[in-house]
């Protein structure tokens, strides 16, 4: 039996002694989702609608993909996990961490060019980032951040990798890659579109996606939190059609739609 499951039993075992007794059982553990850096605004919207509808409350941690795998795999608590590049769940799935029967496809992403209004005139092409006025230009760590590897690529394959590559900042993750130029310690972002595409204070350019390998993102359930259904159910609620809706406000491609569709 896994270790979630066990957890799972103690925790009602607890919740029916505390019955017997007459007082008031413990509060269920929330469902632990770790989540790629990128989805922190749609799955914070997800979790609250889950909540209403549910009852059950989500906890998030969100990071870079590559990271959060390494956690997953050395028994980190987490009931699901939603990563921004299916390699990932793949790797986990494969080391025995995580269930690949419930592995589902829920979202393509997309890369965008932020930067802070006033600070400098914004790229109307993703090459004009060689451009000098752009000193410092943040992506995401790419050894571990599946959307640092397209913004690699896609400088890469519009021919300005060489130039840009000496003012590289690298974040973390993409939310703190997108910190680096809200701050003014980058004159631009590429970042995930999902973080930027409802800002309407600053200037951002959607990169063409030809420039970069697809970004499949998937999730999968896993067996080192205590709630292991929860974790299912909440997965069942992204794909849902208000969890598609939101996913898609956020700026994201969704499993079964085209690319004049999502975009």
């Amino acid at each position: 039996m896994s270790a979630g499951r066990v957890a799972a039993r103690c925790a009602l075992a607890l919740a029916l002694a505390a019955a017997c007794r007459g007082e008031p059982a413990p509060e269920p553990p929330p469902i632990r989702v770790a989540a790629a850096a990128d989805l922190a605004l749609a799955f914070e919207e997800l979790g609250r609608a889950f909540e209403r509808e549910h009852g059950a409350r989500v906890t998030f941690s969100f990071g870079s993909t590559g990271l959060l795998a390494a956690q997953i795999e050395q028994g980190a608590p987490f009931d699901l996990f939603a990563a921004a590049n299916v390699a990932f769940v793949d790797r986990v799935v494969a080391r025995g961490a995580c269930d690949g029967r419930t592995q589902t496809p829920y979202a393509r992403g997309r890369i965008a060019v932020w930067s802070r209004r006033g600070r400098v005139a914004p790229p109307a092409r993703l090459e004009e980032l060689a451009d000098p006025r752009f000193a410092r230009v943040a992506i995401a760590n790419p050894e571990h951040a599946p959307y640092g590897q397209a913004a690699k690529q896609a400088l890469e394959r519009a021919g300005v990798w060489a130039t840009v590559a000496p003012r590289l900042v690298q974040g973390e993750n993409v939310r703190h890659t997108l910190q680096l130029a809200t701050t003014g310690n980058a004159d631009a972002a590429i970042v995930a579109l999902s973080l930027v595409s409802a800002d309407r204070e600053h200037p951002w350019l959607l990169v063409d996606e030809a420039l970069h390998a697809p970004i499949e993102q998937a999730l999968v359930a896993c067996d080192g939190g205590a709630d292991r259904a929860g974790g299912e159910a909440f997965a069942r609620f992204v794909g849902s059609p208000e969890g598609r809706a939101i996913m898609r406000r956020h700026g994201f491609l969704l499993p079964g739609e085209r690319l004049d569709e999502g975009s």
